[in-house]
């Protein structure tokens, strides 16, 4: 018989260290009927197995959570699309305060619409471009996390979230299996940008076992 999304979500979460509530399991089924929803309107998630939303998106937006040091950090997820990591973060971390920065309008709308809908209050929707973000000042130094889940090369990541970050500030790159060079020219970029290397986390995604890293650097403090 086939698990419904909910006891996937559940038995995956507690595998891997970050069990979920009762109250939290509601949230992303809601999460979850609205994404089905919505995805028949406009391209959010790829959705062609019952495990592709509980744990190629929700579960896997959940991985950075051991890194997390400060739970009452303001993180910013550069890229958000349908919210991914940041909502399945605040979710299982109600104490996180979340930016989410997403250019497209269509999905800057169900973001907005899946705050309201899930009440999750200190969670922002920024709709602009990351470049034209940068731009503004009063964006600069405001973040401890910044985010993106395999939205950026590393090194371009960088080069953006150095704008963000106060000093110490994290950056947590999630990436597929397989980033060495993408890695190497990175470490060798850091300076130029202020940051450090900090480390690489092999991750494997419960259920289906597929490849997983995170990547972290820091910012360091300027004289």
């Amino acid at each position: 018989m086939e698990k419904n999304p909910d006891e996937i979500l559940s038995e995956a979460a507690t595998g891997m260290g970050v069990p979920l509530n009762d109250k939290q399991l509601s949230l992303f089924y809601t999460y979850y009927r609205e994404l089905l929803a919505w995805n028949q309107k406009i391209n959010l998630v790829s959705a062609k197995s019952s495990l592709d939303i509980p744990i190629k998106h929700f579960i896997d937006s959940l991985t950075p959570l051991p890194f997390v040091l400060d739970t009452s950090a303001r993180l910013l997820d550069i890229g958000a699309g349908a919210g991914f990591p940041g909502i399945p973060m605040k979710i299982a971390l109600p104490s996180l305060k979340v930016f989410l920065l997403e250019s497209s309008r269509k999905k800057t709308s169900f973001l907005k619409h899946i705050i309201r809908t899930l009440c999750l209050d200190e969670t922002t929707v920024i709709h602009n471009r990351v470049e034209h973000l940068m731009s503004d000042d009063s964006y600069r130094n405001g973040f401890d996390i910044v985010i993106s889940r395999a939205a950026f090369k590393l090194s371009d990541l960088l080069r953006i979230s150095s704008f963000f970050l106060i000093n110490n500030g994290v950056i947590m790159a999630m990436k597929g299996g397989r980033v060495t060079d993408e890695l190497k020219e990175a470490v060798d970029l850091c300076e130029t940008f202020g940051l450090t290397y900090l480390s690489c986390h092999d991750i494997r995604l419960p259920v289906i076992h597929d490849m997983r890293k995170i990547v972290l650097f820091k910012k360091v403090p300027t004289m």
